[in-house]
């Protein structure tokens, strides 16, 4: 152990995957981490020279199995990698082949979850769990996965570069993904099935580890496309490229960071919504962002309502949810809604619709005016329900009114700060 505790200072700050391994080079435990240096680093600041375990701050933090698992360890290796993203699956795919014993990889546990490609026309990409494989006929799976939350995180980034169609029904009627261009639309013809497909296979070498092989076909591709003068096809190819080689993964790398600072009390990035208008008119809404219970402002959004016509404050909620979330923006960790159970329900909606796993709270004033009633959405996040520090601080949050009327209030003022401008603007043009 103090051989590795002597190596962790060379260790890079990047992403990747580390593997402990015993004296006979069998690897014991696999990992992924945001920072290699700093994961790996985390198992040894608090190795006491009597080498006496059961009185560290990593008995308590880490468990009695990743205690012995440490204790046993004499060498470590990495991997790295130029994401978090890939680490994830990289991670995956070591453990499925090792299936090391710290890892707890019991061939009949319920708790982990897989990619499934579907077996259809069109396949769609969805994620299950272990008992809820079978569902639906498979042609591929991948897995398993520690995190059911960072997995939807990964096909999200992953459907920006390589969109397919993911609800049930064979039709893009009604379908928000299609409306904002998550869904190419091969059941209204707006793609080939040779392309569709081609998109799913890419997908595939992505949740194979295959990355480097990807982007390198697609570079061949974008050639022999500019040299054919199909010049858009080459232009999709292009950005396709550089999609792939600057993923932005800052989701997967908060929920890391989250991960690891476990033991602060202030619970990562809350986005509080509100709308004002006046019968309808100068409508707008309103995101501020409070991170470990600060504002902001920096972080703060304002979006005027373009298409509801009349008072309908939750149609218009959900327009500014809908647009909010189809920019690459850090992901919250909760989302609060000034508004009451009609609020509540519609966000939840769309959060299925997206994918998304996020607690949500809507927060009114009650029949008095005197306090404010709290509605939660039907489920936490799974790990929230895996990860005890987490949950006490999500319920913390739920108890603490001051601070969820404190988040909403500022909400409010933001909305109707934007508000009053715009009314102002158009009362000075007339």
């Amino acid at each position: 152990m103090q051989t590795i505790k002597s190596k962790i200072s060379n260790l890079p700050k990047s992403p990747g995957v580390y593997e402990f391994r015993d004296k006979q080079g069998k690897i014991l435990y696999i990992g992924k981490a945001t920072s290699l240096k700093s994961r790996v680093g985390s198992y040894f600041g608090n190795f006491s020279k009597t080498k006496s375990w059961k009185t560290t701050k990593l008995s308590l933090e880490r468990g009695p199995r990743i205690v012995e698992m440490v204790s046993r360890a004499t060498e470590v290796k990495i991997h790295e990698t130029d994401s978090v993203l890939e680490a994830l699956i990289l991670e995956s795919n070591l453990i499925k082949k090792y299936q090391p014993k710290y890892n707890v990889m019991a061939k009949d546990d319920k708790s982990f979850g897989y990619f499934v490609i579907t077996k259809e026309k069109f396949p769609r990409v969805v994620i299950f769990w272990k008992t809820e494989l079978g569902k639906v006929p498979a042609k591929k799976i991948y897995g398993p996965y520690l995190s059911k939350y960072q997995m939807n995180i990964a096909l999200k980034l992953i459907r920006r570069i390589f969109p397919f169609h993911s609800n049930k029904q064979q039709t893009e009627k009604g379908c928000l993904d299609f409306q904002i261009g998550r869904c190419p639309g091969p059941y209204v013809g707006a793609i080939t099935k040779k392309d569709y497909l081609k998109n799913i296979r890419n997908i595939e070498m992505i949740l194979r580890g295959e990355k480097k092989r990807l982007v390198s076909s697609l570079k061949k591709e974008m050639k022999n496309c500019a040299k054919n003068h199909e010049f858009e096809k080459a232009a999709e190819a292009r950005n396709r490229i550089f999609a792939l080689e600057h993923i932005r993964d800052v989701a997967l790398i908060n929920q890391d960071l989250v991960l690891e600072n476990s033991k602060t009390k202030s619970w990562g990035r809350i986005e509080a919504y509100d709308i004002s208008n006046i019968g309808g008119d100068y409508a707008v809404g309103s995101m501020v962002v409070f991170t470990n219970s600060k504002a902001d402002k920096n972080e703060y959004r304002k979006f005027k309502i373009k298409t509801v016509i009349g008072v309908d404050d939750v149609g218009m909620m959900k327009e500014v949810l809908a647009r909010r979330f189809r920019n690459n923006w850090p992901k919250p960790d909760l989302i609060l809604l000034d508004g009451g159970k009609g609020h509540l329900n519609m966000a939840q909606k769309i959060m299925e619709e997206l994918k998304l796993e996020i607690p949500i709270i809507a927060a009114a004033k009650g029949p008095t005016r005197k306090k404010i009633d709290i509605y939660q959405s039907k489920y936490l996040l799974t790990y929230l329900g895996r990860n005890e520090e987490i949950r006490e601080r999500y319920n913390s949050i739920l108890s603490d009114a001051k601070l969820i009327e404190r988040i909403r209030n500022e909400a409010h003022r933001f909305a109707i700060s934007y508000h009053k401008k715009l009314r102002q603007k158009n009362w000075k043009s007339r």
